[in-house]
Parts: C-alpha cells; sequence; structure tokens
C-alpha cells in the first residue's frame, strides 16, 4: 500500500491509511526458538480451548512439560494478538475514537453467494518466526475470495485483501468484520462505504458472530498450518495459497451437502465440475 515513489510523502501516505511511519520501516525482532515453540502450542490450545486464560494455559502447559510463568504466557499471547473467549482477540481491540457498527447478521436469512461477506486475522506459527494472515470469505458458500499475509497487524494488508475480493466478484451487500483497530479505522470503512456497502461488526465477546471464518481458521491450522513448518514467508504464502486452492475447489464440506465452497459459489453442481 505504500509506495516510496508516489508524490505523497510516506508519512502523508500512512497517515491516510491510518498505520504507524514506523510500521513502513518494520523489521521483525529475532524471537528465540523457546518462545517460538511456546507460540505454536498456545495457539493449538487456543484453538482448542479459545476460553483458556493465561493462568489455565499455563498449566496446561506445565502438564506438557513446559514450565513458563503466567506473564510470560500473557506476553506471548499479546504478541500473537490472542486472549480468552470473553475478552476477545488483541486483533479485535477498537482504536479509540474508532466508530463500532451494530451487528447486522443476527435472524437474518442469508441464501446465497456475495450477500454477505466477513474477514479476519489470525496468527500463523513458521518454523523461525510468525505472520499473520487476514482472509475474506463469502458467509453463504464459505469460499475464501481472497487473502494476505503480513510481518505486522496492520490496516494495509486487509485493505489490498478486501480490494483483491472486490475486484475480482463484484461486491457484497453486508460486510462483517469484528471490532478490531484495523477493520473500525476510517481507512478500512470508507473503503466500504465507497462501495455501498453495508458495514456489520461482532458483538464484544461474540466469537460466534464471525463463526465461518472461525472454522476456516480451524480447518486451516489442523489440515495444513501444524503439519508444516515454515521455513519463511515466501514458503508460507505459496503452501497456504496451495491449501486454500484445495479447501476452495477440492474439499467437501459436510454442512454445503459435501460439495466444495467453489460448486455452492459458482453453482457448478457436482457432476458438472467432475467433468
Amino acid at each position: 500500500m505504500i509506495n516510496p515513489e508516489h508524490k505523497l510523502s510516506i508519512r502523508r501516505q500512512a497517515e491516510l491509511l491510518e498505520i504507524s511511519r514506523s510500521t513502513v520501516y518494520y523489521r521483525p525482532r529475532p524471537v528465540s526458538d523457546a518462545d517460538l515453540m511456546l507460540m505454536r502450542r498456545i495457539d493449538e490450545l487456543h484453538m482448542n480451548y479459545p476460553f483458556a486464560g493465561s493462568r489455565m494455559l499455563r498449566d496446561m502447559l506445565s502438564h506438557q512439560g513446559l514450565e513458563v510463568g503466567r506473564r510470560h504466557v500473557r506476553t506471548l499471547m499479546r504478541r500473537m494478538g490472542i486472549e480468552t473467549l470473553y475478552r476477545r482477540p488483541n486483533t479485535s481491540k477498537p482504536a479509540p475514537g474508532h466508530r463500532i457498527y451494530p451487528y447486522l447478521l443476527r435472524a437474518l436469512s442469508i441464501s446465497r453467494p456475495n450477500q454477505v461477506w466477513a474477514m479476519d486475522i489470525t496468527y500463523i506459527p513458521m518454523a523461525h518466526g510468525f505472520v499473520y494472515l487476514a482472509a475474506v470469505v463469502d458467509w453463504f458458500s464459505r469460499r475464501v475470495l481472497a487473502w494476505r499475509l503480513s510481518i505486522t497487524m496492520d490496516t494495509s494488508f486487509c485493505i489490498e485483501a478486501l480490494d483483491e475480493a472486490l475486484s475480482q466478484y463484484g461486491r457484497p451487500e453486508i460486510f462483517n468484520t469484528d471490532q478490531g483497530s484495523q477493520f473500525s479505522s476510517e481507512a478500512f470503512t470508507g473503503r466500504l462505504k465507497e462501495e455501498g456497502i453495508q458495514i456489520s461488526m461482532d458483538g464484544k465477546g461474540r466469537w460466534c458472530d464471525n463463526v465461518f471464518v472461525e472454522r476456516f481458521w480451524r480447518s486451516l491450522k489442523y489440515e495444513h498450518v501444524y503439519l508444516h513448518a515454515y521455513e519463511s514467508v515466501g514458503e508460507a504464502r505459496s503452501k497456504i495459497a496451495c491449501y486454500i486452492e484445495f479447501y476452495n475447489s477440492r474439499r467437501p464440506h459436510s454442512s454445503l451437502g459435501a460439495q466444495t465452497p467453489d460448486q455452492v459459489y459458482f453453482h457448478r453442481p457436482p457432476e458438472a465440475l467432475a467433468a
């Protein structure tokens, strides 16, 4: 999103995107192998027990032979962008002054593709570091429409994924996110308003309001991420792209009547896809 050769200064571009100028020059600080191992285990435990706080996670790690203090667990959780269910992830923390929009999907019948899109951010462990993944998902078909990786949780990579989805698939009637500062920023909500899209945000502490993205994270991590140790951001991007292609086009979903997201999104019957 930031173009060093643009006539606008980098400082002004960062202001317009509502990101810190330091983010533009950010280089990831090394994380010890011990902490990376702990972060991976915490991520796995959080996927299974999202209600577990730092105290419970510390005890669970201790039962696995991993002795670590509660404060250090809490520090690693902040770095990963996760907290307990009742407080929601740090990725959902709105910035002061950002407008929070009402949740529009309660009791709404979602019956067709492009009626509702949803977006979220998750932590992705690597062999020697980690990245954050943002994805846009069509609510009705569960299809992943666009995604981006980033080494920081800023607004720009979320807008890039949004722009790709809009350019390739048109626009939804409603766009749902959590209350994270990336999604409540004027840069992000302004882009949705430009397209005439209704903005919906999860209720505070309501993880189930964006349940289909949460289910995609679970499938991605247990079927792929936890089975690999990406050596670089490039390798993570390449292998995650392969999994998402599989998820969209070849992985049957029981909730879709054993059809794939592609079949449902593009209204293609199974026999036509097989042909």
